[in-house]
Order: structure tokens, then C-alpha cells, then sequence
């Protein structure tokens, strides 16, 4: 295209992110100063320089349509290069700056987590870090998130996909309830112990286990099901039951003599384990910041799974 017929068109490209990122014009309009109207003028301004819908347009909210999709990520590098050009010109010492937003679930965020990012911004104060937490897996684009961090075992297409970690769940008993139970030297033992289930779903009571030569899936039942894993740790402590938890829950009570972990050949299968992923939209051009953090959390969370 020529410069010429180019150069208008690069406000109303950065304007269509804009609204993308917002989730509407009413948003977009008042980040940028503007009327919704002014806003929705440029919008269709582009599409027709382009000659593409962009949008699907709603009463309750807008769609990228596929053609859509690709412009708004080339749309979405042209803003961040030209942000980054910005920031070099007027820092010639390239000092690591910026909001980084990132989703974690809450136990994973206050057992791990949390020490990491305190470490992370002292390592980098000029960085301000935003997080969300919460268990439900959010889009990085409509939640308005740069990186999200779960426990995963398959990857979101869509996204770059980092594993960072690996979190395993350790079934545990107190030494109180050991004395007088006898130990389970099999998955099948289970059945006529009291053991504490998550209680999520109906399907929690039934742990499937492997080992290097069978599998096998055990029917366990008790009077306590516990979906918060500090409160199950908790309740195994105080001699309830056997129970699942996570390894990074775990290892402290096990450290301490006040958790035994159980059937140690045996790995306990299914939800609520898997690789810790960090997660974040594919862009050609990455922010320092961003690419601070990934590297960050690649180098501690691998160091403190080596080291647990």
C-alpha cells in the first residue's frame, strides 16, 4: 500500500486494538479520551480501506470475525513495536519497565507463587505486576491478562505454551491416624480405610493409580470431602483420613513428621495435577518485561521442583 494512503490508517489500527482489548467502544472510548461514536467512525473507516468485517456486532458485545483475528494481531505488533520504539528512545539505559498482568489459581499463587513475584519485582522495580487470582482459566485477550499460569496437562492451541513446573499429588495420613490403621501396602487397601475426597465431582471418590506394571482405580469413601487444599491438609493432620495433596502442600508436613506419605510406588492419577504452564498469546515482538518474567519463572519454579 502506499505511505501515503498508509499512514492514516495506523491511528485507526491502533484504535481497533484498543476496543479489542476493552472488550467494547464505550470502554475503548474512555481510555482514549474520546466519544464511542468517534470510535466506531474510525472502526469502519478501516474496514473499508481494507475491505474486511472485523467485528461481528452485537447489543451485548463484538467478535472478531476471522479476517478479524489476523489483522488484530498484526495490529496488536505494529502497537507493541511501536511502544518499544518509543520506550528505547527515551530510555537510552533500556531500563525493564511497565504493568504486567498475570492470572494464577490461589493455591498454586500462595503456596509458589507468591515469593517468586516478590523476589521478581525486586529484581525488577520498575516493573508493576498485576495479579489475578483465581481458579478459573481465563482469555488473555478479553480478561485483559498477559500471562496466565495453571496446572494443565494439555496446552491451549492458541497460545504459547511454556511448562514451567509440575505439580503431583502425594496421598498422606497423620502418624495419629497410622497408629491405628494399618498402613496400605496396595491401592485395593484403600477401600477400608476412611479417606477424604475433593468432592468436586462424581467421579472424586474414584482414584485411579499406576505403577510400572498395572493400574488399577479404587472406590474410596469417608465422612469429610474437602475441595480447599489447605483445609485438607488440615483435616489429614488431625488424623480424618487419608487424603490427596499436592506436592508443594505436602512437602512441609512431610518434612515435619506431621504428614506420612503412602504407597510411594504408586502415582495417584487424574484432575488437580500436571504441568504447571505459563501461558501467554504469540506475538513476532515480545516487551523486555514480558520476556524477563519468562524467563524468570522458567529458571525458579524448575529450580524449586529440582530442589523439593
Amino acid at each position: 500500500m502506499d505511505t501515503n494512503k498508509l499512514i492514516p490508517l495506523l491511528s485507526d489500527m491502533a484504535i481497533f486494538v484498543t476496543v479489542i482489548e476493552q472488550g467494547n467502544f464505550s470502554k475503548a472510548a474512555k481510555k482514549l479520551g474520546v466519544t464511542p461514536s468517534a470510535v466506531s467512525r474510525q472502526i469502519s473507516r478501516l474496514e473499508d480501506a481494507l475491505g474486511i468485517k472485523l467485528l461481528q456486532r452485537t447489543t451485548r458485545q463484538l467478535a472478531l470475525t476471522e479476517s478479524g483475528k489476523l489483522t488484530f494481531d498484526y495490529c496488536k505488533q505494529m502497537v507493541e513495536s511501536a511502544d518499544q520504539a518509543v520506550n528505547a528512545s527515551r530510555s537510552a539505559t533500556s531500563t525493564v519497565s511497565g504493568l504486567l498482568r498475570v492470572s494464577a489459581p490461589k493455591s498454586l499463587a500462595n503456596k509458589v507463587l507468591r515469593p517468586l513475584f516478590v523476589e521478581f519485582l525486586k529484581c525488577y522495580p520498575d516493573i508493576q505486576l498485576h495479579l489475578k487470582v483465581t481458579d478459573r482459566i481465563l482469555d488473555p485477550i478479553h480478561d485483559g491478562v498477559d500471562f496466565l499460569i495453571h496446572i494443565n496437562d494439555y496446552p491451549i492451541e492458541a497460545l504459547v505454551n511454556i511448562k514451567i513446573g509440575r505439580v503431583e499429588q502425594v496421598l498422606c495420613a497423620s502418624p495419629e491416624f497410622l497408629k491405628s490403621h494399618t498402613p496400605p501396602t496396595h491401592p485395593d487397601d484403600l477401600k477400608y480405610l476412611s479417606c477424604i475426597c475433593l468432592g468436586e465431582n462424581m467421579v472424586d471418590n474414584r482414584w485411579r493409580f499406576i505403577n510400572e506394571n498395572q493400574q488399577t482405580t479404587v472406590q474410596v469413601a469417608g465422612s469429610y470431602l474437602l475441595n480447599h487444599s489447605d483445609m485438607r491438609r488440615d483435616a489429614i493432620e488431625q488424623g480424618f483420613g487419608i487424603g490427596p495433596l499436592p506436592d508443594y502442600i505436602a512437602q512441609q508436613g512431610i518434612k515435619t513428621g506431621k504428614l506420612i506419605p503412602l504407597l510411594e510406588d504408586w502415582q495417584l492419577t487424574g484432575s488437580y495435577q500436571g504441568d504447571i504452564c505459563l501461558q501467554y498469546v504469540q506475538s513476532k515482538y515480545l516487551p523486555n518485561k514480558n520476556r524477563v518474567f519468562i524467563d524468570f519463572m522458567k529458571q525458579k519454579l524448575l529450580i524449586i521442583k529440582s530442589d523439593s
